[in-house]
């Protein structure tokens, strides 16, 4: 049986009478046990019996196609646009007051060239911080001179409905967030959202992290995790697959039907634990200083 996360063609049985007899689906297998649940590329999931399975077979990795990184690259962006943002063109430029490169970077959502960068370098110098550029794979060509930092795996994966007794999830980061999250993010740059929803989870005196629910271009309703902290003493214990997990839950009661995760490459802890959660590498995204270019 191919490992869950894999993509899969599954022939199995109809129901008694059905002509023809069987079908094929191909998707990426979410679940094994008594039932099989394989995601298509459209997102649908269907349930197979495992009685009813005649073959299944591991396929390679579906290629990831450009479109799919912008619309995703745009849902991101709405879910970290800064406390202050601009449209210029196509692209989304985020001021954070210099905290966090998310925040405080122009990123290219609809770029045809990308070789003048002028105006962006002009709006982030009236803003005190150096012009970042996000890279994301395939949406910005980098000039091969051109040195780049924070390389990022865009992880994604499915919602799974989860809740957890032990999880709090409110609408903004009260004392006790802020304290356990451990970074000097200003709370209007956590908060801040476009035309989405946000959420801060909390696990007791030990894990936080935040969650958003964005739109992307295509109509799908991506749910995307970040700001996940455990606190030194309490690792190893599970917590930030439980606090993830409520809210993934959160994020699918609230229509999403996707997940994403932005990882640093070599947080190796981070990735282990989203690939654990069915996550897989869908792009790489880097950051660049403007005026490079």
């Amino acid at each position: 049986m191919p490992e869950v996360g894999t993509r899969v063609v599954v022939r199995y049985r109809l129901p008694a009478g059905s002509v023809p007899p069987l079908t094929d689906v191909v998707g990426q297998l979410l679940d094994v046990g008594p039932t099989l649940r394989v995601r298509t590329k459209r997102g649908d999931v269907v349930a197979i019996a495992a009685d009813d399975v005649v073959a299944i077979k591991a396929l390679a990795a579906a290629p990831v196609r450009t479109g799919d990184i912008r619309n995703l690259e745009h849902a991101a962006a709405l879910a970290w646009p800064g406390a202050e943002h601009q449209w210029l063109g196509g692209w989304l430029l985020r001021f954070g007051h210099g905290r966090t490169r998310r925040a405080n970077s122009a990123v290219p959502l609809n770029v045809s060239t990308s070789d003048d960068v002028s105006e962006i370098i002009d709006w982030y110098a009236a803003h005190g911080v150096a012009p970042l550029v996000a890279a994301p794979d395939r949406l910005f060509r980098i000039p091969p001179t051109v040195s780049t930092g924070a390389e990022n795996l865009v992880m994604t994966g499915d919602v799974a409905v989860q809740g957890s007794s032990r999880v709090t999830i409110a609408t903004a980061p009260d004392d006790d967030w802020l304290r356990l999250y451990e970074r000097e993010v200003p709370v209007d740059v956590l908060t801040a959202v476009i035309d989405g929803e946000v959420a801060f989870a909390t696990v007791g005196d030990a894990s936080v992290g935040r969650a958003v629910v964005t739109t992307a271009p295509d109509g799908t309703r991506w749910v995307g995790l970040s700001a996940v902290h455990v606190v030194e003493a309490a690792r190893r214990r599970g917590l930030a697959r439980e606090l993830c997990g409520a809210l993934l839950g959160w994020g699918g009661d609230r229509g999403a039907t996707r997940a994403y995760v932005q990882v640093l490459a070599d947080n190796t802890a981070a990735t282990q634990l989203y690939e654990s959660m069915g996550f897989t590498v869908h792009h790489r995204s880097r950051y660049l200083d403007g005026r490079s270019l």
